[in-house]
């Protein structure tokens, strides 16, 4: 039963998963979640803050862990591990910001708290009032004499992420709004006269001067908040443009299946792919570095790879669930990319399916310092084992973003990490492997 604006229930979990949720559809805005931890009614420092573009709180307390899409739900989920959250902070704020719209355009937009160790749903909040908002506080977990608990909140903003941050305490960056207008510098006086030369110094010795004491450190690089969503129209992006350029960058693949009938080739292969039915899909990585070597990144065969050596690209781990809270990641040494000529992302089904039917898959591409590139998959309509993500290109040091969103289907007898290779061009030999 979804809750009323104001009323609030305890959470006894000890970590929640936060889910904010729409129906996706023409016409209808990208939806973000974000979260902001408080201490006296604002953030401490920006790294409070938690979105997209800063995916993660120092404390490990708070993640934002990305989206998955069906034809007819979106969601875009935080963690909070409520055990972890510094005793300073007070409330952690649950945000929404709506990209390209307003809220009023955003049909079902709710919000949901859910154990995360079982998934039971503590706490549902659905917003049925919004109009021209662009961003909305729909609730917040707050700490009441030493326990946790959610309110619905429902406050819109007119102003964006931009302005719900701001109100916050965060600094954003504004280097790309337009610079304010001065008026015209009045013309230069004319120069003084030279002055007269002064007598020449005394030859008495004097000790140098101490140093000028150092000033105060920097102030920390404002928040953020551009991203980028790849499209077919808009299919290519330059990291170095979106201030990527060094630390490292995640790579992660978020899917989800549903239950539905077969139909067209899917039923010939007489397979329904159901919910987290045991679908293992391996997220891997072709590399091409500058000095000519070749090789993989994946799960079969161990080959996970390295971030402090060739080829500076490192596979998590190999998770089997899909899930919001994990999906497979890989990480790029951005801080090494003249090393690397190019890297072709794929994914491939180890087992569980026997093709991408019926498969929402979102792609995201975390830089640690620049906006996040993220984009979604097409609609698989071939009996496809094997799909090419995006391709990372070295443009004169440049790394450049293009999205594949590329289903194969290898021949018979063909592996899938063989039929990338083919359709790349990428020239290496292949023999049997398992992990």
């Amino acid at each position: 039963m979804s809750m009323l604006k104001g009323t609030n229930v305890p959470v006894s979990a000890q970590a929640v998963r936060v889910e904010l949720g729409w129906r996706p559809g023409p016409g209808v805005p990208d939806v973000d979640a974000s979260a902001l931890l408080l201490a006296s009614g604002k953030v401490r420092t920006d790294a409070d803050f938690v979105f997209y573009n800063q995916p993660q709180h120092a404390s490990g307390a708070v993640r934002h862990e990305g989206k998955t899409t069906t034809s007819d739900t979106a969601t875009d989920t935080l963690s909070v591990d409520l055990a972890q959250v510094e005793p300073a902070i007070e409330r952690v704020v649950l945000a929404a910001s709506a990209d390209g719209g307003t809220f009023g355009q955003v049909p079902g937009l709710r919000i949901r708290v859910l154990d995360a160790a079982d998934g039971t749903e503590i706490a549902r909040f659905d917003s049925q009032d919004a109009t021209v908002e662009t961003a909305f506080l729909l609730g917040e977990l707050y700490r009441r004499q030493g326990a946790w608990k959610f309110r619905a909140v429902g406050q819109g903003y007119g102003s964006g992420l931009e302005g719900l941050a701001t109100d916050f305490g965060i600094s954003v960056d504004d280097a790309q709004r337009p610079a304010p207008q001065t008026p015209a510098a009045a013309p230069a006086a004319p120069p003084a006269p030279p002055a007269a030369p002064s007598p020449p110094p005394a030859t008495t010795y004097s000790a140098p001067a101490p140093p000028p004491p150092a000033g105060p450190p920097a102030p920390p690089a404002p928040v953020r908040l551009s991203k980028v969503t790849l499209t077919k129209e808009a299919p290519a992006v330059s990291l170095t443009k979106q201030g990527g350029t060094s630390g490292s960058m995640r790579v992660n693949l978020n899917w989800e299946t549903r239950q539905q009938q077969p139909k067209g080739w899917a039923a010939k292969l007489g397979k329904a792919v159901a919910m987290n039915s045991g679908i293992d899909l391996d997220l891997c990585a072709l590399y091409e570095l500058t000095d000519g070597r070749k090789g993989v990144v994946q799960a079969l065969g161990n080959a996970f790879g390295s971030l402090s050596r060739p080829p500076y690209i490192h596979l998590d781990g190999d998770d089997r669930t899909g899930s919001v809270s994990a999906g497979e990641n890989l990480t790029i040494n951005l801080d090494q990319k003249n090393s690397i000529r190019r890297v072709l992302i794929f994914v491939t089904i180890y087992e569980g399916a026997k093709s991408f039917a019926d498969l929402h898959a979102t792609v995201t591409l975390q830089p640690q310092h620049g906006a996040a590139v993220d984009f979604s998959l097409d609609e698989c309509t071939v009996p496809s084992t094997v799909c090419a993500l995006a391709l990372i290109t070295n443009d004169a040091g440049d790394l450049v973003v293009q999205r594949e969103a590329r289903y194969l289907v290898p021949d018979r007898g063909v592996s899938p990490q063989r039929t990338v290779d083919q359709a790349y061009g990428w020239g290496m030999n292949w023999t049997p492997g398992r992990k």
